[in-house]
Protein backbone atom coordinates (compact mmCIF):
# COMPACT_ATOMS: atom_id res chain seq x y z
CA UNK A 1 0.00 0.00 0.00
CA UNK A 2 1.51 3.32 -1.16
CA UNK A 3 -0.09 5.20 1.72
CA UNK A 4 2.33 3.67 4.23
CA UNK A 5 5.44 4.89 2.41
CA UNK A 6 3.85 8.22 1.53
CA UNK A 7 2.85 8.95 5.12
CA UNK A 8 6.27 7.81 6.37
CA UNK A 9 7.95 10.35 4.08
CA UNK A 10 5.58 12.99 5.46
CA UNK A 11 6.54 12.16 9.03
CA UNK A 12 10.24 12.35 8.17
CA UNK A 13 9.69 15.73 6.49
CA UNK A 14 7.85 17.15 9.50
CA UNK A 15 10.55 15.81 11.80
CA UNK A 16 13.09 17.84 9.80
CA UNK A 17 10.74 20.84 9.97
CA UNK A 18 10.57 20.60 13.77
CA UNK A 19 14.38 20.29 13.97
CA UNK A 20 14.80 23.51 11.97
CA UNK A 21 12.23 25.33 14.09
CA UNK A 22 13.85 24.11 17.32
CA UNK A 23 17.22 25.42 16.13
CA UNK A 24 15.64 28.81 15.47
CA UNK A 25 14.11 28.91 18.94
CA UNK A 26 17.37 27.76 20.54
CA UNK A 27 19.18 30.69 18.87
CA UNK A 28 16.67 33.41 19.75
CA UNK A 29 19.34 35.22 21.80
CA UNK A 30 22.31 34.46 19.53
CA UNK A 31 23.88 37.67 18.23
CA UNK A 32 23.46 38.07 14.48
CA UNK A 33 21.63 34.75 14.01
CA UNK A 34 19.41 34.45 10.93
CA UNK A 35 16.40 32.17 11.16
CA UNK A 36 15.98 29.25 8.78
CA UNK A 37 13.00 27.75 7.01
CA UNK A 38 12.59 24.18 5.78
CA UNK A 39 11.22 23.88 2.24
CA UNK A 40 9.85 20.69 0.71
CA UNK A 41 9.24 19.13 -2.70
CA UNK A 42 6.84 16.43 -3.83
CA UNK A 43 8.38 13.13 -4.96
CA UNK A 44 8.05 11.43 -8.34
CA UNK A 45 4.58 10.41 -9.50
CA UNK A 46 3.43 7.01 -10.68
CA UNK A 47 1.46 7.30 -13.90
CA UNK A 48 -1.46 4.88 -13.89
CA UNK A 49 -2.95 6.54 -16.95
CA UNK A 50 -0.91 9.25 -18.64
CA UNK A 51 -2.67 12.47 -19.58
CA UNK A 52 -2.67 13.12 -23.31
CA UNK A 53 -2.56 9.42 -24.12
CA UNK A 54 -4.77 8.32 -27.02
CA UNK A 55 -7.94 6.71 -25.70
CA UNK A 56 -9.58 5.59 -28.96
CA UNK A 57 -8.87 4.93 -32.61
CA UNK A 58 -10.70 8.16 -33.42
CA UNK A 59 -7.86 10.17 -31.86
CA UNK A 60 -9.49 11.15 -28.56
CA UNK A 61 -7.05 11.74 -25.71
CA UNK A 62 -7.17 11.39 -21.95
CA UNK A 63 -7.70 14.93 -20.55
CA UNK A 64 -6.31 14.52 -17.02
CA UNK A 65 -4.99 11.00 -16.52
CA UNK A 66 -4.23 9.29 -13.23
CA UNK A 67 -1.07 10.19 -11.29
CA UNK A 68 -0.40 8.91 -7.78
CA UNK A 69 2.09 10.84 -5.66
CA UNK A 70 4.52 8.89 -3.48
CA UNK A 71 5.31 11.46 -0.81
CA UNK A 72 7.50 14.41 0.04
CA UNK A 73 11.17 15.17 0.46
CA UNK A 74 13.23 18.03 1.87
CA UNK A 75 14.13 20.50 -0.85
CA UNK A 76 16.29 22.92 1.14
CA UNK A 77 16.74 24.69 4.43
CA UNK A 78 16.66 28.37 3.48
CA UNK A 79 18.33 31.09 5.56
CA UNK A 80 16.25 34.27 5.86
CA UNK A 81 18.64 37.21 6.02
CA UNK A 82 16.28 40.02 7.04
CA UNK A 83 17.65 42.64 9.42
CA UNK A 84 17.63 41.94 13.16
CA UNK A 85 16.87 44.62 15.72
CA UNK A 86 19.93 46.58 16.99
CA UNK A 87 20.39 46.07 20.72
CA UNK A 88 22.32 48.66 22.72
CA UNK A 89 25.10 47.20 24.87
CA UNK A 90 27.29 50.16 25.83
CA UNK A 91 30.42 48.18 24.96
CA UNK A 92 32.60 50.32 22.71
CA UNK A 93 33.87 47.26 20.82
CA UNK A 94 30.38 46.00 19.94
CA UNK A 95 29.34 46.79 16.38
CA UNK A 96 26.04 46.23 14.56
CA UNK A 97 25.55 46.40 10.80
CA UNK A 98 22.50 48.45 9.83
CA UNK A 99 21.88 47.16 6.31
CA UNK A 100 23.68 44.70 4.06
CA UNK A 101 27.10 43.25 4.65
CA UNK A 102 29.21 40.92 6.76
CA UNK A 103 32.28 41.40 8.90
CA UNK A 104 35.34 39.52 7.66
CA UNK A 105 37.07 37.17 10.09
CA UNK A 106 40.46 35.49 9.64
CA UNK A 107 40.27 31.83 10.65
CA UNK A 108 43.25 29.95 12.18
CA UNK A 109 43.54 28.10 8.84
CA UNK A 110 44.05 31.42 7.05
CA UNK A 111 40.64 31.26 5.36
CA UNK A 112 38.23 34.18 5.56
CA UNK A 113 34.90 33.64 7.28
CA UNK A 114 31.99 36.07 7.49
CA UNK A 115 29.65 37.04 10.29
CA UNK A 116 26.90 39.45 11.31
CA UNK A 117 27.83 39.03 14.98
CA UNK A 118 29.74 42.16 15.96
CA UNK A 119 30.26 41.39 19.65
CA UNK A 120 34.01 41.96 19.44
CA UNK A 121 36.75 42.40 22.04
CA UNK A 122 40.49 43.11 22.08
CA UNK A 123 43.15 40.51 22.88
CA UNK A 124 46.36 40.96 24.84
CA UNK A 125 48.00 42.60 21.84
CA UNK A 126 45.19 45.09 21.37
CA UNK A 127 43.88 43.40 18.22
CA UNK A 128 40.14 43.45 17.53
CA UNK A 129 38.91 39.83 17.70
CA UNK A 130 35.79 37.67 18.04
CA UNK A 131 34.77 35.74 21.16
CA UNK A 132 37.00 32.87 19.99
CA UNK A 133 40.00 35.14 19.44
CA UNK A 134 39.77 35.18 15.63
CA UNK A 135 41.05 38.45 14.16
CA UNK A 136 38.78 40.89 12.37
CA UNK A 137 39.89 41.63 8.82
CA UNK A 138 41.31 44.18 7.94
CA UNK A 139 43.34 43.99 11.14
CA UNK A 140 42.57 46.66 13.72
CA UNK A 141 45.01 47.19 16.60
CA UNK A 142 44.12 49.43 19.51
CA UNK A 143 47.13 51.11 21.22
CA UNK A 144 47.76 50.11 24.83
CA UNK A 145 47.54 53.73 25.99
CA UNK A 146 44.17 54.40 24.29
CA UNK A 147 41.63 56.01 26.59
CA UNK A 148 38.79 56.20 24.07
CA UNK A 149 37.85 54.32 20.90
CA UNK A 150 35.38 55.61 18.31
CA UNK A 151 34.07 53.73 15.27
CA UNK A 152 32.25 55.89 12.76
CA UNK A 153 29.27 54.77 10.70
CA UNK A 154 31.64 54.43 7.75
CA UNK A 155 33.90 52.04 9.69
CA UNK A 156 36.77 54.42 10.45
CA UNK A 157 38.39 53.49 13.78
CA UNK A 158 39.80 56.39 15.80
CA UNK A 159 41.48 56.35 19.19
CA UNK A 160 42.35 59.04 21.69
CA UNK A 161 45.51 58.37 23.68
CA UNK A 162 46.78 59.79 26.93
CA UNK A 163 47.94 63.38 26.55
CA UNK A 164 46.43 63.87 23.08
CA UNK A 165 43.32 65.82 22.21
CA UNK A 166 43.12 64.94 18.52
CA UNK A 167 41.85 61.42 17.71
CA UNK A 168 44.19 59.21 15.70
CA UNK A 169 42.96 56.92 12.90
CA UNK A 170 44.18 53.35 13.47
CA UNK A 171 42.21 51.43 10.85
CA UNK A 172 39.29 51.14 8.47
CA UNK A 173 36.69 48.37 8.75
CA UNK A 174 35.26 46.88 5.57
CA UNK A 175 32.18 44.81 4.81
CA UNK A 176 31.60 41.94 2.40
CA UNK A 177 28.40 41.36 0.43
CA UNK A 178 27.26 38.38 -1.63
CA UNK A 179 24.92 38.04 -4.58
CA UNK A 180 23.21 35.05 -2.90
CA UNK A 181 23.54 35.38 0.87
CA UNK A 182 21.42 32.27 1.45
CA UNK A 183 24.15 30.26 -0.29
CA UNK A 184 26.69 30.88 2.48
CA UNK A 185 27.63 27.79 4.50
CA UNK A 186 27.16 28.02 8.27
CA UNK A 187 30.10 26.46 10.15
CA UNK A 188 29.07 27.34 13.70
CA UNK A 189 30.40 29.99 16.10
CA UNK A 190 28.30 32.61 14.23
CA UNK A 191 30.54 32.16 11.17
CA UNK A 192 29.67 31.63 7.50
CA UNK A 193 31.87 30.48 4.64
CA UNK A 194 31.78 31.41 0.98
CA UNK A 195 30.54 28.73 -1.44
CA UNK A 196 29.98 28.41 -5.17
CA UNK A 197 26.27 29.06 -4.50
CA UNK A 198 26.88 32.34 -2.64
CA UNK A 199 29.22 33.77 -5.26
CA UNK A 200 32.44 35.61 -4.53
CA UNK A 201 32.56 38.27 -1.83
CA UNK A 202 32.42 41.91 -2.89
CA UNK A 203 34.31 44.13 -0.47
CA UNK A 204 33.34 47.72 0.26
CA UNK A 205 33.29 50.49 2.84
CA UNK A 206 30.33 50.78 5.25
CA UNK A 207 27.86 53.42 4.13
CA UNK A 208 28.63 53.07 0.43
CA UNK A 209 25.82 52.16 -1.95
CA UNK A 210 24.82 48.57 -1.29
CA UNK A 211 26.54 48.40 2.13
CA UNK A 212 25.11 48.98 5.58
CA UNK A 213 26.38 51.41 8.19
CA UNK A 214 28.02 50.50 11.48
CA UNK A 215 26.52 51.26 14.88
CA UNK A 216 29.03 51.39 17.73
CA UNK A 217 27.86 50.13 21.10
CA UNK A 218 25.18 47.91 19.56
CA UNK A 219 24.84 44.31 18.47
CA UNK A 220 22.34 42.91 16.00
CA UNK A 221 19.75 40.69 17.68
CA UNK A 222 18.53 37.43 16.17
CA UNK A 223 15.71 37.88 13.64
CA UNK A 224 13.77 34.95 15.16
CA UNK A 225 10.16 35.85 16.00
CA UNK A 226 8.95 33.70 18.90
CA UNK A 227 5.25 33.89 17.97
CA UNK A 228 5.88 32.85 14.36
CA UNK A 229 8.11 29.96 15.42
CA UNK A 230 5.62 28.63 17.97
CA UNK A 231 2.84 28.85 15.36
CA UNK A 232 5.02 26.98 12.84
CA UNK A 233 5.82 24.38 15.51
CA UNK A 234 2.13 23.73 16.17
CA UNK A 235 1.43 23.36 12.43
CA UNK A 236 4.37 20.94 12.05
CA UNK A 237 3.17 18.91 15.03
CA UNK A 238 -0.35 18.62 13.62
CA UNK A 239 1.00 17.62 10.21
CA UNK A 240 3.13 14.93 11.87
CA UNK A 241 0.09 13.62 13.75
CA UNK A 242 -2.00 13.54 10.57
CA UNK A 243 0.67 11.52 8.73
CA UNK A 244 0.83 9.18 11.71
CA UNK A 245 -2.95 8.78 11.49
CA UNK A 246 -2.63 7.84 7.81
CA UNK A 247 -0.19 5.05 8.74
CA UNK A 248 -2.60 3.80 11.39
CA UNK A 249 -5.51 3.87 8.92
CA UNK A 250 -3.47 2.06 6.23
CA UNK A 251 -2.49 -0.58 8.78
CA UNK A 252 -6.13 -1.12 9.72
CA UNK A 253 -7.09 -1.43 6.03
CA UNK A 254 -4.36 -4.02 5.46
CA UNK A 255 -5.56 -5.90 8.53
CA UNK A 256 -9.11 -6.00 7.17
CA UNK A 257 -7.80 -7.21 3.78
CA UNK A 258 -5.83 -10.01 5.46
CA UNK A 259 -8.83 -11.09 7.49
CA UNK A 260 -11.04 -11.23 4.39
CA UNK A 261 -8.54 -13.54 2.65
CA UNK A 262 -8.47 -15.90 5.59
Amino acid sequence: MRALRTAASGMAAQQLNVEVISNNIANMNTVGYKRQRAEFQDLLYQNIERMGAQSSSQGTVVPTGIQIGVGVKAGSVYRITEQGTPSQTGNRYDLAIDGRGYFQITMPSGETAYTRAGNFAVNGEGQLVTDDGYAVEPAITIPQDAIDVTVSKSGEVQVTTQGQTTPQVVGQLELATFFNEAGLEAVGDNLLMETAASGAATIGTPGETGYGQLLQGYTESSNVDAVSEISALIIAQRAYEMNSKVITTADQMLSVANQSKS
